[in-house]
């Protein structure tokens, strides 16, 4: 019997897991016309089947017109993209594993005139592109109610359906991630102007998600500091700042926090080991998921679309004893579970030499 921390049991309010590994929410566009199909059901059952405990879906968009810029992306608002929905739950379940959708809107990142509706505006609080033009008019507050109503409906629908949670995209530059940040968000109303400010909009679909499921239904919130735009970028400068971005959130009644960092050994801030889960757990007192480049050696996922392969790593030791003093709760995989399904029942059963490396390959399958 392994005595890896990583296969140790979790329950969190009204979530219960068999172990800390979790599979990282990754785009695959593989669901033609934002359908997912019998390969979507196989893909996710087969990363069950290999002992994750929690699966976090792709990126699955709401029921908001401009939300994609590619139609094969999977939606979670139309009745046939529900019923393969219902497919993914149910083969989960059948292996043994949880699972939850990841709820997104892209915001400015998509660009207008694509995707399944390409007649529709992209939406941003302040309109702008990731470079700062003016592409659109700022969200008016009727478009803001629309947009957190149509979060709401999704995770409703993801309670009805049997998921075990939900997961709201709160990272990465994406739309609610453009209202937290400074170079995206320059409105002047409630929506706008200070930290706290700017995390309104989230707060505001963090509770309607709350209000339209149950009151134990598990809510995880993923953010990043970093952009897609800008690798460099910060919300918080500092522990203090952190702690003024996380309250209005865990007030309004988040979870589990998914922390976005490239590499999850890398510290946050100066003079201290813990990364942004470590803190965000120790501010927050809730728990956290760490994630970035977790079993493999080599190239971070932005460097993966590049071209670059890396290595499966033989050794988790670091990321174990973090675990098992307690500086975060879960752990997510990402590209590690696109080379090999099996990833986690091998790293249990000590069979490193077995894991398969991560290749670009990879992005192209749902093997």
């Amino acid at each position: 019997m392994t005595t890896s921390p990583l296969f140790t049991p979790f329950k969190a309010g009204g979530l219960t897991l068999k172990n800390r590994i979790v599979m990282a929410p990754m785009t695959r566009s593989k669901s033609p016309g934002g359908f997912p199909n019998e390969d979507v059901v196989g893909y996710y059952a087969r990363r069950a089947a290999g002992d994750v405990g929690l699966i976090v879906t792709e990126g699955t968009t709401v029921g908001r017109g401009g939300a994609s810029n590619d139609p094969n992306i999977p939606n979670f608002h139309a009745s046939e993209s529900l019923a393969g929905w219902r497919k993914v739950v149910e083969a989960v379940h059948a292996a043994g594993g949880k699972i939850a959708p990841q709820l997104w809107h892209q915001g400015m990142v998509r660009k207008e005139g694509t995707g399944p509706n390409p007649e529709a505006r992209s939406d941003g609080p302040s309109g702008l592109s990731g470079a700062g033009k003016q592409v659109t008019e700022p969200m008016t507050k009727a478009d803001i109610d629309d947009t957190v109503r149509a979060f709401a409906d999704a995770a409703a629908a993801a309670h009805k359906i049997g998921f075990d949670a939900v997961e709201l995209h709160g990272a990465h530059g994406y739309l609610i991630d453009q209202f937290f940040w400074d170079k995206s968000n320059l409105r002047t109303d409630a929506y706008g102007g200070g930290l706290v400010p700017r995390t309104t909009f989230a707060a505001e679909i963090v509770r309607a998600v709350r209000a339209a499921t149950a009151p134990d239904y598990p809510i995880i919130f993923r953010f990043s500091q970093w952009k897609q735009q800008d690798f460099t970028a910060r919300l918080a400068q500092t522990p203090q700042e952190l702690a003024t971005f996380l309250e209005p959130l865990t007030d309004a009644g988040v979870d589990i926090y998914h922390c976005s960092t490239r590499r999850f050994w890398e510290p946050e801030f100066e003079n201290d080991a813990r990364n942004l889960a470590g803190w965000t757990k120790a501010i927050s007192g809730k728990p956290t998921i760490t994630v970035g480049s977790v079993g493999l050696k080599g190239a971070d996922f932005i460097s993966s679309f590049g071209g670059q392969g890396s290595e499966a790593a033989g050794d988790l030791t670091d990321l174990e004893q973090r675990l098992a003093a307690g500086e975060f709760d879960l752990v997510a995989v990402g590209r590690a579970l696109l080379a090999d399904a099996s990833w986690a029942s091998k790293v249990k059963d000590g069979r490193f030499d077995a894991l398969a490396a991560f290749s670009p390959a990879s992005l192209a399958t749902l093997s």
